[in-house]
């Protein structure tokens, strides 16, 4: 039996009172690398360079908030909570004309990451996006969060696209956009 899936760990569809302590929950994070992206005209690739002293990444406020994906999609969310309270959340919504599962916010708190925490509310989140009818789920990570790129691929996320300029005008200007998909 794996941590996360111990009795005192217990996953549910979010609900509305629960979106104030999802977006109180600590979404930093402390790499020891960064993934360096060059793009050409054919595509583009990725390669982990180590950073010392390791880059602790904190989000602004106005980077935070679990807000809506735009259109008609309904915010939903999967929470995870132990004897502490809350400790991760996945924030998605289902984008109906084109079957999407758009994951637009995973958070899991410090004391929880690497117990596979985040692995199993994604795997619920997925879960939902198939009843939804979702094909495909979607996100985007920085380049700079070299963990979550890792975790996503562990989770069977690949990668799918980039963009350069998402960030220019906001705290994270020159960090590069990295868009992960995988089939439901």
């Amino acid at each position: 039996m794996s941590y996360s899936d111990r009795p005192e760990m217990a996953y549910r569809p979010a609900l509305p009172r629960d979106f104030e302590d999802i977006e109180a929950l600590d979404n930093s994070f402390t790499t020891d690398s960064v993934l360096e992206v060059t793009a050409t005209e054919e595509g583009f690739r990725l390669r982990a360079v180590p950073v010392d002293p390791p880059l602790r990444k904190v989000y602004p406020a106005e980077d935070e908030g679990v807000e809506g994906l735009g259109g008609d999609d309904e915010a939903r969310a999967v929470v995870a909570y132990d004897a502490g309270g809350l400790c991760g959340a996945v924030t998605f919504a289902h984008s109906a004309w084109n079957r999407r599962l758009l994951i637009s916010d995973v958070r899991v708190a410090p004391h929880r990451r690497g117990q596979g925490v985040g692995s199993a509310l994604m795997e619920r989140a997925l879960g939902q996006g198939r009843e939804l009818g979702a094909r495909t789920a979607w996100l985007e990570v920085t380049n700079v969060n070299a963990p979550a790129v890792r975790a996503y691929r562990r989770m069977g996320f690949a990668l799918c696209g980039l963009d350069t300029t998402l960030y220019t005008g906001t705290a994270s200007e020159g960090e590069i956009a990295l868009f992960m998909s995988r089939p439901l």
